[in-house]
Order: structure tokens, then C-alpha cells, then sequence
């Protein structure tokens, strides 16, 4: 059996202006895992996928898109799922809670 890690990077997405501040929501990674896709494990894919999510005052995904792919689709497909059910702690705009983008890199690592 081979032995798998999974890491996360959360990258903070942070912009601002003159008249506005934002501050991105996030999630607490440790928490938040997606499983290797069998037939990755089988083909010993790995990488790291790139991606957005817009992230509801409420704290749920209510978008997502991959920035920078794995190179392998299976790979992507299941982070931005993972990803998408996990709860955050939504970001804010000018002090206060709103939609935010945020960004989050995935490292599939056999």
C-alpha cells in the first residue's frame, strides 16, 4: 500500500483602496480534507491544484473554479468538491460580513 499525504496552502486574497477593504473568508484546513480519487492513486497522479471560491456571508461555496489546474482532472474535480461542502468563516468588506472570493491551493502528494 503506498503511503499519501494531502497538504493545504490557504492563500489570502486581500484587497484594498482607498475607499474599501476586503478580507477573504477561510476554512480551517485540518478539518477540511478531500479523498484521493481511487483511480488517481492508481495511476500515482499528484499535483497541486489552484482555485477560487466565492464564499457566502453565510459561510457556504456558492461558486468555484479552478485558477490553475493539476494537470489531472480527476484531481481537480475532487478538491473544488472537497472544498466546496467545507464550511467557512465568511470574509468581510469594510468591516463587515459579505460575499468574498477567496483563494485556495491543494497538494495531492502520494
Amino acid at each position: 500500500m503506498t503511503k499519501h499525504s494531502i497538504s493545504f496552502i490557504a492563500a489570502a486574497l486581500l484587497s484594498s483602496s482607498a475607499f474599501a477593504a476586503e478580507v477573504p473568508a477561510v476554512f480551517d484546513a485540518k478539518n477540511c480534507k478531500a479523498e484521493y480519487p481511487k483511480a488517481s492513486l492508481l495511476n500515482e497522479e499528484q499535483g497541486a491544484v489552484s482555485m477560487a471560491f466565492l464564499v457566502s456571508p453565510g459561510g457556504e461555496v456558492v461558486d468555484s473554479k479552478v485558477e490553475k489546474s493539476s494537470g489531472y482532472k480527476n484531481l481537480d474535480k475532487a478538491a473544488v468538491k472537497a472544498i466546496s461542502a467545507c464550511k467557512f468563516k465568511p470574509g468581510t468588506k469594510d468591516g463587515a460580513v459579505a460575499q468574498t472570493w477567496t483563494k485556495v491551493d491543494y497538494v495531492w502528494k502520494l
